[in-house]
């Protein structure tokens, strides 16, 4: 667990966490299924020993070949992590696909269509 407490250095901890497994994904995991995956957020829990981790890709088509090499790396960007954010206890990494865009889109979409409709 990183020193101090409260919600923002929380925040700044989940944040340094993003950043570090999106360099990896870039530049020091050589799956190139996963030069298209981004850390979009990560959550951890009260104690910091689990670590909700969300992605996203560019391309939707390849999205279970990510989710596939996402999970055999899981325990080397575990170990990075481990060795760059000099921690004793790295959380245990949980990886979530980041629908939240497509959700968005879908939304806007029912909207328009509901707008065009009560305007008919």
């Amino acid at each position: 667990m990183p020193r101090g407490s409260g919600k923002f250095n929380k925040e700044k901890y989940q944040e340094k966490i993003a950043l570090e497994l999106n360099r990896y994904l870039r530049g020091v995991i050589s799956d190139p299924r996963l030069m298209n995956c981004s850390i979009t957020k990560v959550e951890l829990n009260v104690d910091y020993s689990v670590a909700q981790v969300y992605w996203d890709t560019y391309d939707a088509n390849h999205r279970g070949d990510i989710k596939a090499a996402i999970e055999q790396s899981s325990s080397k960007l575990r170990s990075l992590l481990a060795k760059n954010l000099e921690l004793r206890h790295v959380p245990e990494l949980k990886f979530h696909y980041d629908s939240q865009y497509e959700d968005e889109m879908k939304i806007s979409l029912l909207l328009q269509q509901n707008k065009k409709d009560s305007n008919q």
